[in-house]
């Protein structure tokens, strides 16, 4: 005759062994979400990096220009820059000078 306590002990390890199945199952399944949101959090990092990296290049190249417009506000305030432009736009000369013209 057969042990009855024997074989519920088996139904019951073989439910133990399913149950631990399903909550790996489960486990690597939550691991695999969590990596792709990890790949797709870490794209998105570096996408706002380099965003990031070409704002600053923006600034410093902004900065340069300024520098260079401020330079030449006070270059314009001087008579070396009147002198030069009365000579380009006015065609003026000093007295010792010699115009040489094209023809046209």
């Amino acid at each position: 005759m057969k042990k009855p306590g024997k074989g519920k002990r088996k139904k019951k390890i073989g439910y133990n062994y399913l149950g631990m199945m399903g909550i790996a199952v489960i486990a690597l399944v939550l691991l695999g979400s969590l990596m792709l949101q990890t790949k797709t959090l870490q794209s998105r990092l570096d996408y706002y990096d380099s965003k990031t990296s070409d704002l600053e290049k923006s600034i410093e190249n902004e900065k340069d220009r300024t520098k260079e417009i401020d330079a030449e506000k006070e270059y314009m305030k001087t008579d070396e820059y009147v002198e030069e432009a009365a000579r380009e736009k006015l065609g003026l000369v000093k007295d010792n000078e010699i115009v040489f013209q094209e023809e046209k």
